[in-house]
Protein backbone atom coordinates (compact mmCIF):
# COMPACT_ATOMS: atom_id res chain seq x y z
CA UNK A 1 0.00 0.00 0.00
CA UNK A 2 1.25 3.46 -0.92
CA UNK A 3 2.05 6.01 1.80
CA UNK A 4 -0.50 8.67 2.71
CA UNK A 5 0.23 12.03 1.07
CA UNK A 6 -2.67 13.86 2.74
CA UNK A 7 -4.31 12.69 5.97
CA UNK A 8 -7.65 14.22 6.95
CA UNK A 9 -9.02 13.48 10.43
CA UNK A 10 -12.43 14.48 11.79
CA UNK A 11 -12.49 17.61 9.62
CA UNK A 12 -15.34 20.03 10.23
CA UNK A 13 -16.12 22.97 7.93
CA UNK A 14 -19.37 24.82 8.57
CA UNK A 15 -21.20 27.77 7.03
CA UNK A 16 -22.14 30.55 9.41
CA UNK A 17 -25.71 31.81 8.86
CA UNK A 18 -28.15 34.03 10.74
CA UNK A 19 -29.90 30.90 11.99
CA UNK A 20 -26.85 28.92 13.10
CA UNK A 21 -24.19 26.73 11.50
CA UNK A 22 -24.78 24.61 8.41
CA UNK A 23 -22.65 21.51 9.04
CA UNK A 24 -21.55 20.98 5.44
CA UNK A 25 -18.46 18.91 6.33
CA UNK A 26 -18.96 17.34 9.73
CA UNK A 27 -16.26 14.96 10.94
CA UNK A 28 -14.79 13.69 7.65
CA UNK A 29 -11.80 11.31 7.83
CA UNK A 30 -9.84 9.88 4.89
CA UNK A 31 -6.36 9.47 3.40
CA UNK A 32 -5.11 10.43 -0.03
CA UNK A 33 -2.28 8.11 -1.03
CA UNK A 34 0.84 9.07 -2.96
CA UNK A 35 0.12 8.76 -6.69
CA UNK A 36 -3.58 8.06 -6.19
CA UNK A 37 -6.70 9.45 -7.80
CA UNK A 38 -9.36 9.58 -5.09
CA UNK A 39 -12.87 10.23 -6.36
CA UNK A 40 -15.42 11.96 -4.13
CA UNK A 41 -19.04 11.42 -5.10
CA UNK A 42 -22.47 12.20 -3.74
CA UNK A 43 -25.61 14.14 -4.55
CA UNK A 44 -25.79 17.94 -4.56
CA UNK A 45 -25.36 19.44 -1.10
CA UNK A 46 -23.47 16.47 0.37
CA UNK A 47 -20.40 18.61 1.17
CA UNK A 48 -17.96 17.33 -1.43
CA UNK A 49 -17.19 20.73 -2.99
CA UNK A 50 -17.03 22.37 0.44
CA UNK A 51 -14.45 19.77 1.42
CA UNK A 52 -12.32 20.33 -1.68
CA UNK A 53 -12.48 24.11 -1.52
CA UNK A 54 -11.98 24.16 2.24
CA UNK A 55 -8.65 22.38 1.84
CA UNK A 56 -7.36 25.00 -0.60
CA UNK A 57 -9.46 28.17 -0.61
CA UNK A 58 -11.07 28.40 2.82
CA UNK A 59 -12.86 31.74 3.01
CA UNK A 60 -16.12 33.19 4.43
CA UNK A 61 -18.84 32.13 4.79
CA UNK A 62 -16.94 28.83 5.25
CA UNK A 63 -15.57 28.38 8.76
CA UNK A 64 -13.00 25.82 9.90
CA UNK A 65 -14.42 24.35 13.11
CA UNK A 66 -12.19 21.39 13.96
CA UNK A 67 -10.15 18.41 12.88
CA UNK A 68 -6.99 18.46 10.79
CA UNK A 69 -5.60 17.95 7.31
CA UNK A 70 -1.94 16.91 7.45
CA UNK A 71 0.12 17.64 4.34
CA UNK A 72 3.91 17.54 4.41
CA UNK A 73 3.81 17.26 8.21
CA UNK A 74 1.65 20.36 8.73
CA UNK A 75 -2.01 20.85 9.54
CA UNK A 76 -2.88 23.07 6.58
CA UNK A 77 -6.21 24.02 8.16
CA UNK A 78 -4.38 25.83 10.97
CA UNK A 79 -2.02 27.84 8.74
CA UNK A 80 -2.25 31.61 8.52
CA UNK A 81 -3.43 33.24 5.28
CA UNK A 82 0.18 34.13 4.50
CA UNK A 83 1.35 30.56 5.06
CA UNK A 84 -1.45 28.97 3.03
CA UNK A 85 -0.80 31.41 0.20
CA UNK A 86 2.81 30.22 0.14
CA UNK A 87 1.93 26.54 -0.25
CA UNK A 88 -1.10 27.04 -2.52
CA UNK A 89 -0.27 25.90 -6.07
CA UNK A 90 3.05 24.44 -4.82
CA UNK A 91 1.81 21.82 -2.31
CA UNK A 92 -1.93 21.83 -2.93
CA UNK A 93 -3.85 23.36 -5.80
CA UNK A 94 -7.37 23.40 -7.20
CA UNK A 95 -9.21 23.49 -10.49
CA UNK A 96 -12.34 25.27 -9.24
CA UNK A 97 -15.89 24.25 -10.09
CA UNK A 98 -16.49 27.43 -12.06
CA UNK A 99 -13.13 27.42 -13.84
CA UNK A 100 -14.60 29.27 -16.80
CA UNK A 101 -15.08 32.32 -14.55
CA UNK A 102 -11.79 32.01 -12.66
CA UNK A 103 -9.68 34.19 -14.96
CA UNK A 104 -9.31 37.96 -14.58
CA UNK A 105 -11.09 39.36 -17.68
CA UNK A 106 -8.96 42.55 -17.70
CA UNK A 107 -5.62 40.78 -18.17
CA UNK A 108 -4.10 38.75 -20.96
CA UNK A 109 -3.42 35.10 -20.15
CA UNK A 110 0.35 35.67 -20.17
CA UNK A 111 0.00 38.35 -17.47
CA UNK A 112 -2.28 36.16 -15.34
CA UNK A 113 0.30 33.36 -15.48
CA UNK A 114 3.21 35.69 -14.77
CA UNK A 115 1.44 37.20 -11.74
CA UNK A 116 0.92 33.74 -10.27
CA UNK A 117 4.50 32.67 -10.88
CA UNK A 118 5.95 35.84 -9.35
CA UNK A 119 4.03 35.12 -6.14
CA UNK A 120 6.14 31.96 -5.98
CA UNK A 121 9.51 33.52 -6.86
CA UNK A 122 9.42 32.54 -10.50
CA UNK A 123 8.39 34.20 -13.77
CA UNK A 124 6.77 33.53 -17.11
CA UNK A 125 10.10 33.52 -18.95
CA UNK A 126 11.61 31.00 -16.54
CA UNK A 127 8.65 28.67 -17.04
CA UNK A 128 7.96 29.37 -20.72
CA UNK A 129 9.06 25.93 -21.94
CA UNK A 130 6.95 24.15 -19.30
CA UNK A 131 3.94 26.38 -20.02
CA UNK A 132 4.05 25.64 -23.73
CA UNK A 133 4.48 21.92 -23.02
CA UNK A 134 1.41 21.90 -20.75
CA UNK A 135 -0.62 23.86 -23.29
CA UNK A 136 0.20 21.21 -25.88
CA UNK A 137 -1.06 18.46 -23.56
CA UNK A 138 -4.48 20.13 -23.38
CA UNK A 139 -4.52 20.92 -27.11
CA UNK A 140 -4.14 24.68 -26.78
CA UNK A 141 -1.93 26.81 -29.01
CA UNK A 142 0.64 29.07 -27.37
CA UNK A 143 -1.21 31.90 -29.14
CA UNK A 144 -3.75 31.89 -26.28
CA UNK A 145 -1.09 33.46 -24.05
CA UNK A 146 -1.60 36.79 -25.86
CA UNK A 147 -5.39 36.62 -25.66
CA UNK A 148 -7.91 37.84 -23.08
CA UNK A 149 -10.18 35.29 -21.35
CA UNK A 150 -13.20 36.68 -23.22
CA UNK A 151 -11.61 35.56 -26.48
CA UNK A 152 -11.61 31.92 -25.38
CA UNK A 153 -14.47 29.43 -25.44
CA UNK A 154 -15.69 27.82 -22.22
CA UNK A 155 -13.86 24.59 -23.00
CA UNK A 156 -10.63 26.45 -23.76
CA UNK A 157 -10.83 28.33 -20.46
CA UNK A 158 -11.47 25.07 -18.62
CA UNK A 159 -8.32 23.51 -20.11
CA UNK A 160 -6.29 26.68 -19.53
CA UNK A 161 -7.17 26.68 -15.83
CA UNK A 162 -6.01 23.05 -15.71
CA UNK A 163 -2.62 24.25 -16.95
CA UNK A 164 -2.39 27.23 -14.61
CA UNK A 165 -3.39 25.16 -11.56
CA UNK A 166 -0.60 22.65 -12.16
CA UNK A 167 2.32 24.90 -13.18
CA UNK A 168 3.97 24.51 -9.77
CA UNK A 169 3.64 20.69 -9.89
CA UNK A 170 1.57 20.44 -6.67
CA UNK A 171 1.59 17.33 -4.53
CA UNK A 172 -2.23 17.41 -4.34
CA UNK A 173 -4.61 18.67 -7.02
CA UNK A 174 -8.30 19.11 -6.22
CA UNK A 175 -10.43 18.88 -9.38
CA UNK A 176 -13.86 20.18 -8.41
CA UNK A 177 -16.67 19.25 -10.81
CA UNK A 178 -14.47 20.03 -13.82
CA UNK A 179 -16.66 18.01 -16.21
CA UNK A 180 -20.11 19.09 -14.99
CA UNK A 181 -20.65 21.86 -17.59
CA UNK A 182 -19.25 19.85 -20.52
CA UNK A 183 -20.83 17.53 -23.04
CA UNK A 184 -20.04 13.81 -22.85
CA UNK A 185 -17.33 13.75 -25.53
CA UNK A 186 -15.59 16.80 -24.03
CA UNK A 187 -15.81 15.24 -20.56
CA UNK A 188 -13.89 12.25 -21.82
CA UNK A 189 -11.16 14.35 -23.41
CA UNK A 190 -10.75 16.50 -20.27
CA UNK A 191 -10.39 13.38 -18.10
CA UNK A 192 -7.82 11.95 -20.53
CA UNK A 193 -5.85 15.21 -20.51
CA UNK A 194 -5.84 15.35 -16.72
CA UNK A 195 -4.62 11.77 -16.53
CA UNK A 196 -1.87 12.50 -19.08
CA UNK A 197 -0.75 15.48 -16.98
CA UNK A 198 -0.54 13.18 -13.97
CA UNK A 199 1.54 10.70 -15.97
CA UNK A 200 3.92 13.55 -16.81
CA UNK A 201 4.27 14.39 -13.09
CA UNK A 202 2.27 17.64 -13.20
CA UNK A 203 0.91 16.56 -9.81
CA UNK A 204 1.35 13.56 -7.50
CA UNK A 205 -2.23 12.83 -6.44
CA UNK A 206 -5.70 14.01 -7.39
CA UNK A 207 -8.92 14.49 -5.45
CA UNK A 208 -11.54 14.30 -8.20
CA UNK A 209 -14.92 15.64 -7.09
CA UNK A 210 -18.06 14.90 -9.12
CA UNK A 211 -21.62 13.67 -8.89
CA UNK A 212 -20.99 11.50 -11.96
CA UNK A 213 -19.93 7.99 -10.94
CA UNK A 214 -19.39 7.05 -14.60
CA UNK A 215 -16.58 9.62 -14.83
CA UNK A 216 -15.01 8.36 -11.58
CA UNK A 217 -15.10 4.79 -12.89
CA UNK A 218 -12.78 5.90 -15.69
CA UNK A 219 -10.16 7.67 -13.59
CA UNK A 220 -10.38 6.95 -9.83
CA UNK A 221 -8.39 4.34 -7.89
CA UNK A 222 -10.76 4.62 -4.93
CA UNK A 223 -14.10 6.36 -4.42
CA UNK A 224 -15.33 8.12 -1.28
CA UNK A 225 -19.10 8.52 -1.17
CA UNK A 226 -20.40 11.40 0.95
CA UNK A 227 -23.89 12.00 2.28
CA UNK A 228 -25.08 15.07 4.20
CA UNK A 229 -21.61 16.15 5.29
CA UNK A 230 -20.43 12.69 6.33
CA UNK A 231 -18.46 9.83 4.79
CA UNK A 232 -20.76 6.96 3.84
CA UNK A 233 -18.19 4.64 2.26
CA UNK A 234 -14.61 4.51 0.93
CA UNK A 235 -13.67 1.59 -1.30
CA UNK A 236 -11.58 0.68 -4.35
CA UNK A 237 -13.43 1.74 -7.50
CA UNK A 238 -14.09 -1.75 -8.87
CA UNK A 239 -15.41 -2.99 -5.52
CA UNK A 240 -17.66 -0.01 -4.87
CA UNK A 241 -19.24 -0.28 -8.32
CA UNK A 242 -19.66 -4.07 -8.34
CA UNK A 243 -20.40 -4.66 -4.65
CA UNK A 244 -21.32 -1.45 -2.78
CA UNK A 245 -21.63 -1.70 0.99
CA UNK A 246 -23.54 1.29 2.33
CA UNK A 247 -27.32 1.36 1.64
CA UNK A 248 -26.95 4.88 0.24
CA UNK A 249 -24.21 3.80 -2.19
CA UNK A 250 -26.39 0.90 -3.37
CA UNK A 251 -29.37 3.17 -3.97
CA UNK A 252 -27.21 5.84 -5.63
CA UNK A 253 -25.85 3.30 -8.12
CA UNK A 254 -29.31 1.85 -8.72
CA UNK A 255 -30.62 5.31 -9.61
CA UNK A 256 -28.22 5.74 -12.54
CA UNK A 257 -29.61 5.28 -16.07
CA UNK A 258 -28.24 2.31 -18.02
CA UNK A 259 -27.18 2.38 -21.66
CA UNK A 260 -29.42 0.18 -23.82
CA UNK A 261 -32.28 0.00 -21.31
CA UNK A 262 -35.49 1.84 -22.25
CA UNK A 263 -37.59 3.62 -19.64
CA UNK A 264 -40.71 1.69 -20.71
CA UNK A 265 -38.95 -1.57 -19.88
CA UNK A 266 -37.20 -0.59 -16.65
CA UNK A 267 -38.01 2.44 -14.53
CA UNK A 268 -35.23 4.36 -12.80
CA UNK A 269 -35.08 3.70 -9.06
CA UNK A 270 -34.89 7.10 -7.40
CA UNK A 271 -33.99 7.49 -3.73
CA UNK A 272 -37.20 8.35 -1.82
CA UNK A 273 -37.30 11.37 0.45
CA UNK A 274 -34.91 14.29 0.72
CA UNK A 275 -31.51 14.91 2.35
CA UNK A 276 -31.70 16.31 5.88
CA UNK A 277 -31.41 19.99 6.69
CA UNK A 278 -27.80 20.47 7.83
CA UNK A 279 -28.65 23.51 9.93
CA UNK A 280 -28.11 22.45 13.55
CA UNK A 281 -28.71 18.80 12.67
CA UNK A 282 -28.92 16.36 15.57
CA UNK A 283 -27.23 13.00 16.19
CA UNK A 284 -27.84 9.76 14.34
CA UNK A 285 -27.17 8.37 10.90
CA UNK A 286 -28.10 11.11 8.46
CA UNK A 287 -29.46 8.63 5.92
CA UNK A 288 -31.78 6.86 8.35
CA UNK A 289 -35.00 8.64 7.26
CA UNK A 290 -34.48 7.43 3.68
CA UNK A 291 -32.85 4.07 4.39
CA UNK A 292 -34.86 0.86 3.84
CA UNK A 293 -32.65 -0.95 6.39
CA UNK A 294 -32.82 1.58 9.22
CA UNK A 295 -33.33 0.25 12.75
CA UNK A 296 -33.29 1.57 16.31
CA UNK A 297 -29.49 1.95 16.62
CA UNK A 298 -29.45 4.31 13.65
CA UNK A 299 -30.55 7.04 16.09
CA UNK A 300 -26.89 7.08 17.16
CA UNK A 301 -23.98 8.32 15.03
CA UNK A 302 -22.36 5.30 13.35
CA UNK A 303 -18.54 5.05 13.44
CA UNK A 304 -16.53 4.11 10.38
CA UNK A 305 -16.04 0.34 10.26
CA UNK A 306 -12.99 -1.15 8.52
CA UNK A 307 -13.77 -4.24 6.44
CA UNK A 308 -10.45 -5.48 5.04
CA UNK A 309 -9.46 -1.99 3.96
CA UNK A 310 -12.92 -0.89 2.87
CA UNK A 311 -14.48 1.80 5.07
CA UNK A 312 -18.22 2.06 5.72
CA UNK A 313 -20.20 4.18 8.16
CA UNK A 314 -23.25 2.03 8.89
CA UNK A 315 -24.42 0.12 11.98
CA UNK A 316 -25.26 -2.88 9.77
CA UNK A 317 -21.53 -3.62 9.69
CA UNK A 318 -20.92 -3.52 13.44
CA UNK A 319 -20.28 -7.26 13.45
CA UNK A 320 -18.14 -7.22 10.34
CA UNK A 321 -20.57 -7.88 7.48
CA UNK A 322 -23.91 -6.21 6.89
CA UNK A 323 -24.52 -7.28 3.33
Amino acid sequence: MRDALLTVRDLKIYYRTLYGYVKAVDGVTFELRDGEVLGIAGESGCGKSTLGNGLVLLKPPMKYVGGEAILDGKNIMALSQREIKRIRYEKISIIPQYAMDALNPTKKIKQIVDDLLREHNSSFEEKRELIEERLAIVNLSKKVLNMYPIELSGGMKQRLVMVISTLMNPDVLVADEITSALDVSTQRSVVQMLYEMKEKKAMKSIIFITHDLAVLYQIADRIMVMYAGKVAEISPTEEIVRQPLHPYTKMLLASLPKIGVRFVNERLKGIPGYPPNLLNIGPGCRFRERCPKAFAKCEQDPPIFDLNGRKVSCWLFERGDGR
